[in-house]
């Protein structure tokens, strides 16, 4: 999980969205080399293995520190890169880009709670959830009852009959973030609608930062200046954010937006691979056949959607 990579509002949005052309002065990379698909999976994997290098490095800083670090880097870089224009929005306009940085902060910061008590892969397992309900109710598609079954009949074999076993805390987290990603996915379709290329992800991200350095120096105080941790830190925001954002932001000039939302489907799995190759998590068969069957889910609530035309031919800003 994860800000900002790119995604159309669909079940399978990674973190955030993307413009369907770079920012002025942003960041020029040659996707030739991979190719579209291999940049969506570049760029899932980044995402995944930052995660991973954020659940080391909260016996430093704490979640909340983490958090913070991340935020703050991304919002520095993301200012920077897309240099949003601050005059002619009106109070409407503001209004909208501060519910979607408040949104982005409690899906960041609840998912890293989440990843503080419970494994990787379940996790984004349990977060993806969120958007896979709010593309059910938005398609009101009897076949998506069958996405639904699967997607329940996944989350029991994940928690095994019950989820004593992985963490109730944690397991509340990871659903409120899922809840706080599909609001994430409904405000940054509003901000694309009123803020022109990333701008308002730039200032939401902002928004959201502000929000966070309260809460991660009440937790981790002084810790947070250490300079091996902001350096792990900004290392964190480039691996979560600022690189998926940019090759998902390259791959989606030359993908289709389905392709895309079935691609980004694969997170639960990327990240159950960068949890067990990181962190040493390892996954029982009742939990993979779970993951599969969320991915499954997922995927096919995203066909449905695209039979209906629901998925936006590029993603939102």
């Amino acid at each position: 999980m994860n800000t900002p990579s790119a995604a159309p509002s669909t079940p399978a949005a990674a973190t955030g969205p993307a413009p369907a052309h770079p920012a002025p002065g942003g960041p020029r990379l040659r996707g030739d080399t991979l190719g579209p698909v291999g940049l969506v999976l570049a760029g899932g994997i980044s995402v995944q293995f930052g995660g991973a290098l954020a659940v080391t490095l909260m016996p430093r800083a704490g979640a909340l520190g983490v958090v913070t670090l991340r935020l703050v880097v991304a919002a520095v870089v993301l200012l920077l890169v897309c240099r949003p224009r601050l005059r002619g929005h009106s109070r409407a306009d503001w209004g909208t880009v501060v519910v979607f940085g408040i949104t982005m902060a409690a899906m960041n910061g609840l998912f890293y709670q989440a990843v503080n008590r419970i494994a990787l892969g379940p996790a984004v397992t349990l977060e993806v959830l969120g958007p896979l309900a709010l593309s059910v109710l938005a398609s009101r598609r009897a076949v998506n009852l069958i996405w639904a079954g699967l997607a329940l009949v996944g989350v029991f074999l994940l928690g095994g009959g019950g989820f004593g076993h992985m963490g109730p805390a944690g397991v509340a987290f990871a659903l409120s973030a899922g809840a706080m990603w599909a609001g994430y996915i409904v405000f940054s379709a509003r901000t694309g609608r009123r803020f022109p290329q990333a701008d308002g992800l730039a200032l939401a991200m902002a928004v959201a930062a502000v929000l966070f350095v309260p809460l991660g120096i009440a937790e981790s105080g002084s810790k947070l200046l250490v300079p091996t941790t902001v350096g792990l830190g900004a290392a964190v925001a480039m691996l979560s954010s600022v690189l998926p954002y940019t090759l998902e932001l390259l791959a989606l000039r030359r993908l289709p937006a389905s392709t895309f939302a079935v691609l980004m489907s694969l997170e639960p799995a990327l990240a159950a691979t960068a949890g067990f190759l990181v962190l040493g998590q390892s996954l029982t068969a009742s939990q993979a056949v779970a993951i599969v069957l969320v991915i499954a889910a997922s995927m096919g609530a995203v066909r449905t959607q695209v039979g209906r035309g629901k998925v936006p031919a590029e993603p939102e800003a």
